[in-house]
C-alpha cells in the first residue's frame, strides 16, 4: 500500500530548464490509415483481426489527427506545453518499411514540426512506437536482422527531412512491448507466441536503436539531442524466494536494455536464465559496440509498480502482470516466476498506483548511471471520465483521480530531482483519449477527451491543471484549476 505523504509545506516549483509536455503516438491518434500512400502497419493486420482488439477497434479514424494537425497544435499552445513527444509512423515515410520517401508523408510530420516551433513548442519526434510496416514483419519483422538495418535506412530518410529542426531524437518507445508483448505473450502486434522469437527481437531492436543513433548523427545539423524510451518494472518481491523473482524479471524486462545500451553487454544471469530458451547465436561480433552509443538523454516510462514471487507450483499461478493474457508469456525462462495482484487504489486498466515507485526508480537509475540524463517520457493515467454539460451549455470532464494522480507523481519527481537526480523534464500520458492498442477504445488515458463520433475535444480539469503547471513550473494545488 503507498505511504500517505504530507503536503509539501512550501510550493514546489520546477527549475526553469525543466520541461513539461505531452506525448502521443501516430498509430492512437493520427486515423487516415490508407490515405496518402501510407502503407499497412502491423497494427493495421492486428487490429483488423477478429478478437484481437476489444470491440473489435481499429486505429483506421482514431483521433483523426491527421485531419485536425492545426486544431491540435492550437490546443497544445492553449494548455502551455512547452514540448510535444510525437512518434513517426514508418509506413507512413516509406508503405514497404524500404525504398524512397513517400512525400506526402514527410509534409506531414514536416507541417507538424513548423507548426510546433511557431507556437513555441519543443518538437520531440520518436521514430518508432510499434507500428512496423506489415511488409518488413512478412520477412520476419524484428525477429529477422534485416530489420534493424531498414530501420536505420527509415531513421536517415527522416532525419535527412527535419534534421535541422526536431530538439530530440528517441529511436524506439518501450522496446521491451514490441519483443515481449508483440513476440512473446501474442497481447501485441503481430501477435506471435514464441520467447526465443521475442528474445531474438529484444537484441534486434537493440541493434536498431545503434545503428539509427549512427545514421542521425551523420545526417542531423541542428545539434539535437538522442534518446531512447523504456517502460521500466519497478518490482515489489514478495514471499520465499522474493529476491529470485526480483533478479530473474528484473533481467528481462530491465536490465536486458539498460546493459547492452548503457554498459556494452547483455547480463551473464540473463542468458543462464533463458538458455534453455535461446542460445544468443543472434549476437554478432561488433553488435555490442554498435549499440552502446551515448545517449544525451534516457526515456522513462512509469505506471504503476509489478509484484513477484516464485510459484509453489501446486497452486493457480497468479499473472497480475499488468497485461493482457492471451495464452503466451512476455516472461521467457522464467515460468517459476508468478505475478502477484496488488492493494489498491487502482486505475481504470487495473494498475495499482503508487507514486513512491517513480521515485525510487528515479533514484535507483542514477544510483546505477550516475552520468546519464533522464526524462519521464510517459506518465498517466485511464479513469472512467464522464462528460458533463455545464449551466453555460459547454462540455467539461471533472477527473479529480487523474489529477490526483498526476500531482502525487510530479512530487515525486521532484523529491527525486532535489535529491540530485538529473532530471531534464515530464510529459504525460497523453494529450487527448485515442486507440488505446488492445484495448481498442475502452480506456481513457487523456487529459483531453475526445468524442470519437464527432471528434469534438473537450480538456478536462487535468489539462487544465496541466496548463497552469506548463506555464508557472509550481506544482498547483489539487483543487487549482
Amino acid at each position: 500500500m503507498p505511504k500517505a505523504r504530507k503536503e509539501p509545506v512550501e510550493p514546489m516549483t520546477f527549475p526553469a530548464h525543466f520541461v513539461l509536455g505531452s506525448a502521443t503516438a501516430a498509430y492512437q491518434i493520427e486515423g487516415a490509415a490508407d490515405e496518402d500512400g501510407r502503407g499497412p502497419s502491423i497494427w493495421d493486420t492486428f487490429s483488423h483481426t477478429p478478437g484481437r482488439t476489444w470491440n473489435g477497434d481499429t486505429g483506421d479514424v482514431a483521433a483523426d489527427h491527421y485531419h485536425r494537425l492545426d486544431e491540435d497544435l492550437d490546443l497544445m499552445a492553449s494548455l502551455g506545453l512547452r514540448a510535444y513527444r510525437f512518434s513517426i509512423a514508418w509506413p507512413r515515410i516509406q508503405p514497404t518499411g524500404r525504398g524512397p520517401a513517400n512525400p506526402k508523408g514527410l509534409d506531414f510530420y514536416g507541417r507538424l514540426v513548423d507548426g510546433l516551433l511557431d507556437r513555441g513548442i519543443t518538437p520531440v519526434a520518436t521514430l518508432y512506437h510499434w507500428d512496423l510496416p506489415q511488409a518488413l514483419e512478412d520477412e520476419g519483422g524484428w525477429t529477422n536482422r534485416a530489420t534493424a538495418f531498414a530501420f536505420a535506412d527509415y531513421a536517415q530518410v527522416v532525419g535527412e527531412a527535419l534534421g535541422d529542426r526536431v530538439a530530440v531524437w528517441t529511436t524506439l518507445n518501450e522496446p521491451w512491448c514490441s519483443a515481449y508483448l508483440g513476440y512473446g505473450s501474442g497481447a501485441h502486434a503481430p501477435g506471435r507466441t514464441d520467447g526465443a522469437a521475442a528474445l531474438t527481437a529484444v537484441h534486434h531492436l537493440n541493434l536498431a536503436h545503434g545503428l539509427a543513433v549512427e545514421r542521425l548523427r551523420a545526417v542531423t545539423t541542428n545539434d539535437p539531442q538522442y534518446s531512447i524510451t523504456l517502460n521500466f518494472h519497478v518490482l515489489r518481491g514478495r514471499g520465499d524466494g522474493a529476491e529470485e523473482a526480483v533478479r530473474r524479471i528484473d533481467a528481462l524486462a530491465n536490465r536486458s536494455f539498460t546493459d547492452p545500451l548503457l554498459r556494452g553487454r547483455y547480463p551473464e544471469d540473463l542468458i543462464e536464465d533463458t538458455a534453455a530458451v535461446t542460445d544468443w547465436a543472434f549476437v554478432r561480433d561488433g553488435d555490442l559496440a554498435r549499440i552502446h552509443q551515448p545517449l544525451d538523454l534516457l526515456g522513462v516510462n512509469y505506471y504503476a509498480t509489478t509484484a513477484v514471487g516464485l510459484w509453489d507450483g501446486t497452486t493457480a499461478r497468479q499473472q497480475h502482470d499488468g497485461h493482457k493474457d492471451v495464452g503466451g508469456s512476455p516472461w521467457p525462462g522464467s515460468p517459476q516466476v508468478e505475478f502477484l495482484e496488488q492493494p489498491g487504489p487502482h486505475t481504470a486498466m487495473g494498475w495499482n498506483i503508487d507514486p513512491d515507485g517513480l521515485e525510487e526508480l528515479l533514484l535507483d537509475l542514477h544510483r546505477r548511471f550516475p552520468d546519464q540524463p533522464l526524462v519521464i517520457t510517459e506518465n498517466g493515467a485511464a479513469f472512467d471520465d464522464q462528460v458533463s454539460v455545464c449551466p453555460d451549455g459547454t462540455l467539461a470532464v471533472h477527473d479529480p483521480e487523474r489529477v490526483d494522480y498526476l500531482r502525487s507523481h510530479l512530487l515525486a519527481a521532484h523529491r527525486a530531482l532535489t535529491a540530485g537526480v538529473d532530471l531534464r523534464g515530464y510529459f504525460v500520458w497523453s494529450l487527448m483519449d485515442n486507440f488505446e492498442w488492445g484495448y481498442g477504445y475502452a480506456k481513457r488515458f487523456g487529459i483531453v477527451h475526445v468524442d470519437y463520433e464527432t471528434q469534438r475535444r473537450t480538456p478536462k480539469d487535468s489539462a487544465l491543471w496541466f496548463r497552469d503547471l506548463a506555464r508557472t513550473g509550481t506544482i498547483p494545488p489539487p483543487n487549482h484549476r
